[in-house]
């Protein structure tokens, strides 16, 4: 199937970026975030979400790198946003690969984030960031996979300072104490 203008391939197999049209009049503006359909013609991708989730982060925050169990749909709906998502699937010919994305509320995009692919938040600005997500497995906590936000073989770099971020996401492990094979010279 040929690319379809609103769904665009990243250089990490099961990372796609989604931007439908916009259509504003005077009283505000209509979007589809995505369709089903496309998803699934396109990416091969069977997405059948349970479960939609509401984030709210405060300026400075960083949440990630998290890895569930699912694939995700994330839509940015206030505020400004930095993301980082890290292929930390081991058999992948993109492992350890960084792809990173900047939302707005002019950006009008969603990203589709396969299973295996770890996925963050950084809040940039001083305005709260808003993100509803759908996930096509239920959360129990059980099947979270987790890389330390500052990985110094990811080096990634965040644009915030002295970041906000959570016990877990301090202590998560670095890539290479997940995979220590992938790392072995």
């Amino acid at each position: 199937m040929q690319e379809p203008d609103n769904i665009k391939k990243t250089s990490i197999p099961g990372l796609f970026v989604i931007e439908r049209p916009t259509f504003e009049d005077k009283r505000g503006f209509f979007r589809e975030v995505f369709r089903l359909n496309e998803l699934k013609e396109f990416a091969k991708i069977e997405f059948k979400p349970v479960q939609w989730n509401h984030s709210k982060s405060l300026p400075g925050v960083i949440r990630g790198l998290h890895a569930e169990n699912w694939n995700k749909l994330v839509y940015p709906i206030a505020g400004k946003m930095f993301s980082a998502i890290v292929d930390i699937r081991p058999e992948s010919s993109t492992f350890a690969k960084v792809e990173t994305f900047t939302f707005d509320e002019d950006s009008h995009k969603a990203l589709f984030i396969s299973k295996g692919l770890a996925n963050s938040t950084c809040v940039i600005g001083e305005e709260p960031v808003h993100y509803f997500y759908l996930v096509d497995a239920y959360y129990d906590g059980k099947d979270t996979k987790a890389v330390v936000w500052n990985d110094p073989d990811l080096a990634i770099k965040w644009p915030v300072e002295n970041p906000i971020v959570s016990e877990r996401d301090r202590n998560n492990p670095r890539l290479r104490d997940l995979f220590p094979d992938k790392f072995k010279r």
